[in-house]
């Protein structure tokens, strides 16, 4: 996906989310819960925080 495509999902600008990438900006709660809900993952897994294979 292009940065275009996932900022176009999340109803921002291309240029934003590219701030949200290189960590200039913060992603926003509203678009954690759409890209984890997009990709069927966990915010935990998007975090980075663990993998969503793993059993609880």
């Amino acid at each position: 996906m292009t940065q275009e495509q996932i900022a176009r999902i999340l109803g921002t600008s291309q240029t934003m989310y590219a701030r949200y990438e290189r960590g200039a900006s913060e992603l926003p709660i509203r678009h954690l819960i759409l890209l984890c809900r997009y990709y069927r993952v966990s915010a935990d897994f998007v975090l980075g925080l663990e993998a969503p294979y793993l059993p609880k």
